[in-house]
């Protein structure tokens, strides 16, 4: 969209009003929509610079921490979205181009956060989950 809309502005002068808003409203609700898989599989970004040389006991400790710490995250994240949902319902705001209400995507994006949180804190607690082997086998 905004692709069609920037070559239509500087070939033809036609454009898509408010191409930027709803990219950025599409994209929000699609990370955090993708979120709970992501965290299900741990797909984050890990960085093992510092355990590459550590035991499958301390990485996994380690694994562990880090989901809680993506749980508390996640929740914060949840907590912080709904507020805002409420506060763009309360005041019905809405985009400047076009006036596409805020607080459909804070409303798309809550229940996903908060499915990521209880992932990672069941993460943290159990640890291995059933979506990632590796090294499951000793």
């Amino acid at each position: 969209m905004t692709c069609y809309s920037l070559i239509g502005r500087n070939t033809t002068g036609q454009t898509i009003v408010g191409d930027f808003e709803l990219t950025g409203v599409a994209t929000g609700a699609a990370i955090a929509l993708f979120m709970p898989l992501c965290q299900f599989k741990k797909a984050n970004i890990v960085v093992d610079f510092f355990t590459a040389k550590a035991s499958a006991a301390t990485i996994a400790q380690l694994d562990r921490l880090g989901a809680l710490f993506m749980a508390a995250a996640f929740a914060l994240l949840t907590w912080r979205t709904f507020l805002g949902g409420l506060n763009a319902w309360t005041s019905q705001s809405g985009s400047m181009m076009l006036g596409f209400p805020e607080w459909i995507v804070y409303a798309a994006m809550t229940p996903p956060l908060a499915l990521s949180a209880v992932i990672a804190f069941t993460q943290a607690l159990w640890g291995e989950n059933s979506s990632n082997s590796e090294g499951a086998s000793a």
